[in-house]
């Protein structure tokens, strides 16, 4: 193992000099510090995290609590976080809620006992007023930022979301815009912030556009393709009439369009089909998926932004980015009436 003293050694100064110029102190000349950093990484130095961890006070570590990696949506929001902490020197520790609470609490009191230096959380929604895990993680202080919308158990931290609201009233109106006058709803998980708000913004629409909301055509489905599958074959049971489909999410509008292409349903030249989200797939989609294009590398930007301000002790505001509606080939006119 290459000690400072062995750096020390070869480049013919002092151990506490190399232990400055590894520090990139600024009463180090510039030349020296070169060429102490280049001998250091010649041979193949690392240094003691756990040491300068005791010395600092800090680990250098941030906590990252998802769902789980393989929602697309988490992508490009965890490559902007990973890449500005790599660019600060900080490692990012990942893990999985799988959105079950019980699991989540127990997530974030691990990374705790890691001392992590802060976290950035998707919170598991439920209908509990308070949650254990994030009262302790508020009592202890540790600067902690929300990935999305709060909730009254995580109310008093600092968050970053889409402006769901208007993105999903965007949305409406591109439909109401085409022509369609019944629009079935297919919304999330019941006590969800961003699934309440979508649907927020869909009513807002057709009350604009002077239409009276129909609670039959809005339909639980959940978060995922298989519940998108189920809410489709829910409606073609109960066959309300409707000429079109706004999905609280792409993975529900995936689903439920597989469905029906599946039993022979053209789209959109009988039913349009939105969703929310802008994942890959949507894109490349069997009907390419009108949607709404969410800000996810600037959300995780803002997400930095927010926690440098919070190690720094200050308090940033919430940020509520715009999302940006994409229209592809999953949306038309309505039929004409026959």
């Amino acid at each position: 193992m290459v000690r400072l003293k062995d750096i020390a050694l070869r480049t013919g100064v002092s151990v506490m000099t190399v232990s400055k110029a590894l520090r990139d102190a600024k009463d180090i000349k510039v030349d020296t510090r070169v060429r102490i950093q280049q001998v250091a990484k010649e041979l193949g130095y690392m240094p003691d995290v756990a040491a300068r961890s005791l010395r600092s006070g800090r680990t250098l570590l941030f906590g990252v609590v998802i769902s789980s990696l393989t929602n697309p949506i988490y992508a490009r929001i965890l490559l902007a976080i990973e890449e500005r902490a790599h660019q600060l020197g900080y490692d990012v520790i990942f893990a999985h809620s799988l959105n079950q609470p019980e699991r989540e609490e127990e997530c974030i009191r691990r990374l705790m006992s890691r001392r992590v230096d802060g976290f950035f959380i998707s919170p598991v929604y439920r209908i509990e007023q308070t949650s254990p895990a994030y009262q302790q993680l508020l009592a202890q202080g540790t600067p902690a930022v929300i990935l999305g919308h709060r909730a009254p158990f995580c109310e008093p931290f600092v968050s970053v979301e889409t402006d769901d609201i208007a993105a999903s009233f965007a949305v409406t109106e591109h439909l109401l815009q085409l022509g369609h006058r019944r629009i079935a709803f297919f919304t999330g998980r019941t006590g969800a912030p961003w699934s309440t708000e979508r649907l927020e913004g869909y009513r807002r629409a057709l009350r604009q556009a002077g239409l009276e909301q129909d609670d039959k055509l809005v339909f639980n489905a959940g978060a995922t393709i298989d519940e998108g599958r189920q809410a489709a074959q829910q409606l073609l049971n109960e066959s309300p009439k409707v000429t079109a489909i706004q999905a609280v999410n792409d993975l529900i509008a995936i689903g439920a369009a597989n469905l029906l292409l599946d039993k022979g349903v053209h789209i959109p030249q009988e039913l349009s089909i939105t969703g929310f989200g802008n994942i890959l797939t949507s894109e490349n989609f069997r009907v390419p998926l009108t949607t709404i294009r969410q800000p996810k590398f600037r959300l995780g930007q803002a997400a930095m932004d927010s926690m440098l301000a919070l190690l720094g002790g200050q308090r940033p505001e919430t940020k509520r980015l715009n999302g940006e509606l994409v229209i592809r080939q999953s949306t038309a006119a309505p039929p004409k009436e026959t």
